[in-house]
């Protein structure tokens, strides 16, 4: 039986993303620098692992709608997974131990990524903006905190390190506030013609 190219094609690209962090020095580069590490390599990873699995979701859906039917069960593994790698302790520990490190590579595709694309389009619409808020306040806290703290939360960064990570956290943060809201109103959220007060005037 023939794959499909879609298949074919986000395997490919994924595996060679993933190699390419896992196995090369890539990997070790974008962790040198404590944004490089939070804002590029954790987010790459777990790129990889919702485009794997949007990938094998047409494989795996008889099972998913018994065990992740509404999402909940997904974003639940997803969330605590992120929380987990933000902790400053373990990502510490990542750059000094290999069987820590490749724990990080594979828990963020795996129970990170892939449980996320298998589970954000069947949250409830109050569900992922629940979720939304939650991972902007997040972003904040530890953004904040890592600018105010006059303390190095990580021995293998210095302060600086950590002080544009926490302007790098509330920038980001601030951009996907934005990107977020926009919908709300200019997109499928907005008031139809019709439902304005001219419109219905001229009725």
């Amino acid at each position: 039986m023939n794959r499909p190219a879609s298949f074919n094609g986000a395997w490919v690209i994924a595996m060679g993303g993933f190699v390419a962090i896992a196995g090369t020095p890539l990997g070790a580069r974008l962790a040198a620098t404590m944004p490089g590490h939070v804002l590029v390599q954790i987010p790459i990873l777990v790129s990889i692992g919702v485009l794997l699995g949007r990938s094998l979701e047409p494989r795996v859906r008889p099972v998913l709608a018994r065990l992740n039917a509404g999402g909940i069960a997904g974003i639940l593994l997803v969330s605590f997974t992120i929380a987990f790698w933000m902790i400053p302790r373990w990502l510490d520990a990542s750059l000094t131990s290999p069987a820590i490190a490749g724990a990080k590579y594979f828990s963020l595709v795996l129970l990170a990524g892939m449980p996320l694309a298998w589970s954000w389009s069947r949250l409830h619409p109050i569900a992922r903006g629940v979720v939304k808020i939650e991972f902007l306040a997040m972003l904040f806290r530890l953004g904040w905190l890592y600018l105010i703290s006059p303390e190095r939360f990580c021995n293998n960064y210095l302060l600086t390190d950590q002080v544009w990570l926490g302007r790098g956290l509330i920038v980001v943060a601030i951009a996907l506030s934005i990107t977020w809201l926009i919908p709300v109103f200019f997109g499928e959220f907005a008031s139809r013609p019709e439902d304005r007060p001219a419109a219905r005037a001229s009725r």
